[in-house]
């Protein structure tokens, strides 16, 4: 079966070591060398040392790396980690030769007027963006002076989940380096005592296997892994290291008794995970997309899901399937139960499921819905069950009821808080929020699942988690008028292999006993756990401290309440939303934590001045503007604009291409490429054909002028069919398309190709090529006029946006629903991109990147009305007043 990780500890440990101002490829990283990596860049990293303390589930993580840079110049070094979404940053700190620059939490809206204050001079960097599935990553790089030292450390801490029975640490380690002294520490302290604790790495080999020790007596455990330099070789006479993959740690505690208490200055943390108890029956409908948009792949993985999780199905259970697309059909009109004859019957219906349609969100919901509470209330389904609905889409509502605050609002009415509602995303290309929101508010949460080999391997392990229900109805209780600030004290399940938390700050800390009853309806009777503190035995029990954090109560509390109240913030509105905002943003700044309402403000020394960066924690979206200052990886998508000016984004992985025009004045200037981060823009003026030509109404226009300009270099560079013409500072040049030329200074190189084309670099990874268009000189309508294509844009930073900046960062879309157009030998088809359904034209365009000569015919997928719903806005928001 699959099994979900839960992580406390995810590390990726890069030393990015460059002279050209970026970091090198991994592939380069990874080849063997004769001699040591430093050795060939004059950085040595000479210790990493990932250092987690665990106190009751609540994990404090330390990072840190020192590096001395042993070459006769300045070199930059980059630390990079990577770390659980569900964590908070809580500190970061950058040391040079002695000097400490330290990170500094403040409100999100204070620290973005520092960071773009910061922008406009062009000396910043972002440090967090999101990476995988479960991941961020942090990242920071500095210059270091030759024969200097520098220390990077970042501490983040979360609360660790249990997840089908034990808690996990999991770490992704890639030092890419030999290094001295390399060590992961993890000391855990749980006061019920430990059960069990493992640990495990991919990359562990028999010499490797002295390295790695672990034990646990008691309360206590410990693993340590303490590689030598030759058993980090990954060959005897290697030097580059195997060290690189996951290490795991997972554990679990005594339970002699379901609940357990803690308390520490004034504050408590009391957690509750039953054992034996009998499964509740349950009533489950899945509700499934069928729309066209799930046809291929995602609907064999869906399929193969379903009919592993009714091979896990208890016969005590009750089921039904309920497919929308364009209008909604069931497997059954009622609830049927889980016998081995419906079972078989339901895995041919499984099979059977085809893609067609539409997206019926909405109808499709309230028919599962309808159908639980019809069998409830005529006592079809046994009287001590439970309820579940669980939804999987890959798209937004289209059809019906499409408005997501209306669906919420049906939903919200039907369910009327009997049930929880667990809905699963597939893929990108869908509302997200609006998922997470209506499943939030109906008790349940949302997943999404990622469009990989493994998707049917997550939409069985999300089922794993809710397919044992212990107890409904489930309420914590505390003695009246004796508790402050307590976070969620109620839950509609408990479901086995969990754990339920709960914390709060006393009103006495005198107080001589403390008593917790939990209350829930199990599957035979009414069940109420009583757990009854003494205070002094509690302090003697806690002696232990040194061991520990002394507040880590006091910080759990912060980070369950901090998580709570941003849960309750996405479904509040008005006043409620603005209070549940200023809690959880004065405890996000109390606790120094990196929250969605903070930033983080490092200042780092970069040519004898002080340059800010900010550490955000990302959303849940796609990585995008949101995350500020993260090189992109080499693209795969080539993109340019040539002709009427027809766009084109080819997508050299699905072996297709999307295009579309701007129908815009001549003398428009559009903004192509923006990166306020690197400072590189790249605006376009529209030309048309000249006066008195035929079909004036329809005239063809074309870019006649290019503007190119690099803020940080003080360089701009204008290019027209006569002419390119530098501005660097003050001083002018200008070269001829007769000449044959290549020009180079700091940062620029540019060749002349005469006649035909100029290609363009800002150093390794952006380059852009200019392709000159020449007509007849008489032509009676036409103007000479350019194409620009980005050949190379990997190290232009996440922020980059424009007409065609936009599509640097990753982006998917799905064809369907092709079928004839108006235009026999043109076809149209339905576009889902950017969370949008579109229709569009098959057409082509010419791709002269290659020289005017040799122009090749590119088949895409045409976007209608100025690229609407394909791009960002409107088209109207990337003009712009003048080319500079």
């Amino acid at each position: 079966m699959a099994s979900a990780r839960w992580p406390c500890l995810i590390l990726a440990l890069l030393s990015g070591l460059v002279t050209s101002g970026f970091p090198r490829s991994p592939s380069r990283l990874l080849e063997k060398r004769s001699l040591p990596e430093w050795a060939a860049s004059g950085i040595e990293v000479y210790s990493t040392k990932i250092n987690c303390k665990v106190t009751s589930r609540f994990a404090h993580n330390v990072v840190t790396t020192r590096a001395v840079n042993r070459a006769d110049t300045a070199k930059e070094v980059s630390f990079d980690v990577d770390l659980p979404k569900t964590a908070f940053i809580t500190n970061f700190t950058l040391t040079i030769d002695g000097v400490t620059y330290p990170g500094n939490v403040k409100e999100k809206e204070v620290a973005q007027k520092q960071y773009d204050k910061a922008v406009s001079q062009g000396k910043t960097a972002g440090l967090v963006k999101a990476s995988g599935r479960k991941l961020e990553k942090f990242t920071v790089s500095v210059n270091v002076a030759a024969g200097s030292n520098v220390t990077f450390e970042l501490t983040y801490e979360e609360l660790l989940k249990r997840h089908q029975g034990k808690y996990e640490m999991y770490l992704k380690v890639q030092p890419k380096q030999l290094v001295k002294h390399f060590e992961i520490k993890a000391d855990i302290f749980e006061p019920q005592g430990i059960s069990m604790l493992d640990a495990e790495a991919s990359f562990i080999t028999n010499e490797l296997t002295s390295a790695l020790t672990k034990s646990f007596s008691g309360k206590k455990g410990h693993v340590s892994f303490t590689p030598t330099l030759d058993q980090q070789r990954s060959c005897p006479t290697c030097t580059d290291s195997l060290i690189n993959g996951d290490f795991t740690i997972t554990y679990d505690v005594n339970r002699e008794s379901p609940a357990n208490v803690q308390i520490v200055n004034g504050y408590f943390v009391h957690f509750f995970a039953p054992q034996g108890l009998p499964v509740v029956p349950k009533s489950v409908v899945f509700v499934i997309d069928v729309s066209g948009s799930m046809a291929g792949r995602k609907m064999d993985q869906t399929k193969d899901a379903l009919l592993k999780i009714l091979e896990d199905m208890k016969e005590e259970d009750y089921l039904n399937f309920i497919l929308f697309s364009g209008g909604v059909s069931t497997w059954k009109e009622s609830l049927v139960q889980a016998t081995p004859e419906n079972i078989q019957e339901a895995k041919t219906f499984v099979k059977s499921i085809t893609d067609q349609g539409m997206t019926n969100i909405n109808d499709g919901l309230l028919r599962g819905i309808s159908m639980l509470n019809r069998a409830r209330e005529e006592h079809a389904v046994p009287e001590r069950s439970t309820s579940i609905v669980i939804m999987l889409t890959d798209g937004d509502a289209n059809v019906g009821e499409s408005r997501p605050p209306k669906i919420q609002e049906n939903v919200r009415n039907a369910i009327g808080g009997k049930f929880p509602l667990y809905n699963l995303g597939f893929g990108h290309n869908l509302n997200y929020d609006f998922l997470e929101s209506m499943a939030l508010e109906n008790h349940g949460f949302a997943r999404r699942i990622y469009e990989d080999s493994d998707a049917n391997l997550q939409l069985q392990g999300f089922y794993e988690e809710v397919a044992n229900p212990l107890l409904t109805a489930v309420e914590v209780e505390y003695p009246a008028n004796a508790i402050l600030d307590l976070t969620q004290n109620t839950y509609q399940h408990f479901y086995d292999g969990s754990e339920i938390v709960v914390a709060g700050r006393l009103v006495d800390e005198d107080m001589n006993n403390f008593k917790a009853d939990v209350k829930g309806h199990g599957a035979i009777n009414d069940l109420t756990f009583t757990e009854e503190v003494d205070m002094k035995e509690m302090e003697k029990a806690l002696q232990e401290r040194d061991y520990i954090f002394g507040n880590y109560i006091e910080r759990l509390w912060a980070y369950l309440t901090i998580e709570q109240l941003l849960e309750k913030r996405k479904n509040a509105q008005g006043d409620e939303k603005e209070n549940l905002t200023t809690q959880a943003l004065d405890l996000s700044l109390k606790y120094h934590f990196v929250t969605p309402l903070t930033s983080m403000v490092v200042t780092k020394p970069e040519d004898n001045e002080d340059q800010m960066a900010i550490a955000d924690k990302p959303g849940e979206v796609i990585p995008s503007m949101a995350f500020l200052n993260s090189h992109q990886p080499p693209p795969t998508s080539y993109y340019y604009v040539d002709g009427d000016p027809h766009f084109i984004i080819e997508v050299p992985e699905k072996d297709d291409a999307i295009c579309f025009n701007i129908d815009e004045e001549p003398g428009t200037v559009l903004r192509l490429i923006q990166d306020p981060v690197t400072g590189l823009t790249v605006n376009g003026q529209i030309i048309g054909d000249k006066s008195g030509s035929p079909n004036s109404e329809t005239r063809k226009t074309y870019f006649g002028k290019l503007g190119i300009a690099k803020a940080q270099m003080d360089l701009r560079i204008e290019v027209t069919p006569e002419k390119m013409t530098v501005w660097s500072g003050a001083a002018q040049s200008a070269f001829s398309w007769l000449d044959t030329v290549t020009v180079t200074q700091d940062g620029l190189s540019v060749m002349i190709n005469r006649k035909k084309d100029m290609a363009l670099s800002f150093g390794d990874g952006v380059t852009f090529v200019v392709v000159l268009h020449q007509v007849w000189k008489k032509h009676p309508y036409h103007h000479d006029f350019l194409g620009f294509y980005v050949i190379d844009g990997h190290r232009m930073s996440a922020q980059t946006h424009g007409l065609l900046g936009q599509f640097f960062h990753p982006f998917d879309f799905k064809v369907s629903d092709v079928h004839p157009g108006s235009d026999p030998t043109k076809p149209q088809a339905t576009m889902v991109v950017k969370s949008h359904r579109l229709t569009v034209t098959r057409g082509s365009q010419r791709d002269y990147g290659k020289g005017v000569s040799v122009g090749t015919k590119v088949a895409c997928w045409f976007v209608h009305n100025n690229g609407q719903g394909l791009i960002d806005g409107v088209h109207s928001d990337y003009i712009v007043p003048d080319l500079f």
